[in-house]
């Protein structure tokens, strides 16, 4: 027989439940909104992304390019740099899980060939997650993930970008989570270092009337690595934008699995309300009955 202890049991639970349910509500709520605000990002930087692209590729129809330290490929590839880009914080779904998997294979496939592997991290989950695997880091950003600024990637890509021309990595992945939509992302690698030539094929000429000041060739030394560290601000918005859909989601399912373990301890209690009732009343009524044949 339930008594009233069990009942106030459920109540505590059904209380605590209901508590949680509102923080895993706002919590998507938020993740909501900041969604737009990421996605919102990534397309104002990809004006600048295709422009810079689009001037480089002109610039390469009169000027030799592929001799650029950043374009030219070390005589041997012994080490490799990977640089991760992760959230800061958890209750994303599997967004951390998804591209830390991705890592590992790269980091499988890198090591069966024989070559060694430099690790950069963004954001904290990929750095307790490579350290507690034993893993040495080369340097790690923390709290950029949820809001990347420019600035941001240009400091990940000085890094990357010294240590390739130091000769101290050969080759450079980006392993990141692609935005397809809301309700799709993918965790994805990209190689950022050597440059790509093929990625800036098909450029026009400049018309004879135009004249450059400085010349050309000291335009591309600077445009070149701005090429580079919009690729890396590309990785960061996007694993922006991936990580607050993926946290929407999580907290959306948080919230509805709540919103059934509510119903189901509130059915509960309702049981054990209704069986203490009719105990109650059973005891009311032997008790009268009792009284009654006594009374005779």
């Amino acid at each position: 027989m339930p008594g009233a202890g069990e009942i106030r049991v459920l109540r505590r639970r059904i209380k605590s439940v209901k508590s949680t349910q509102k923080i895993t509500r706002a919590m998507e709520l938020i993740a909501a909104s900041r969604i737009n605000r990421a996605r919102n990002a990534v397309d104002a930087a990809r004006p600048y992304a295709e422009m810079v692209a689009r001037v480089i590729a002109d610039l390469a129809t009169e000027n030799e390019v592929t001799s650029h330290p950043l374009f030219a490929p070390h005589q041997e590839t012994r080490r490799v740099g990977i640089v991760v880009i992760t959230s800061d914080r958890g209750l994303a779904g599997a967004y951390n899980t998804n591209v830390l998997r991705r890592t590992d294979r790269l980091i499988a496939q890198e090591r069966e060939a024989g070559r060694q592997v430099a690790l950069y991290t963004v954001g904290r989950k990929a750095e307790s997650y490579l350290r507690y695997r034993g893993e040495s880091l080369q340097q790690v950003w923390s709290d950029i993930s949820d809001r990347p600024a420019y600035a941001d990637a240009q400091d990940v890509a000085r890094r990357v970008m010294a240590d390739y021309g130091a000769q101290s990595i050969d080759r450079v992945w980006m392993a990141y989570t692609d935005f397809k939509s809301a309700l799709t992302q993918v965790s994805a690698t990209v190689q950022v270092l050597p440059v790509d030539p093929a990625a800036l094929q098909g450029g026009q000429a400049f018309p004879p009337q135009f004249m450059f000041e400085p010349d050309p060739g000291t335009i591309l030394e600077q445009l070149i690595p701005k090429y580079v560290e919009q690729i890396i601000f590309a990785g960061l918005l996007e694993s922006a934008a991936s990580e607050h859909a993926s946290r929407q989601r999580a907290m959306k399912a948080a919230t509805d699995n709540a919103g059934d373990i509510i119903e189901d301890l509130t059915r509960e209690a309702n049981r054990a309300r209704q069986a203490a009732i009719t105990t109650e009343i059973s005891e009311i009524v032997g008790g009268a009955e009792a009284l009654s044949g006594a009374s005779r």
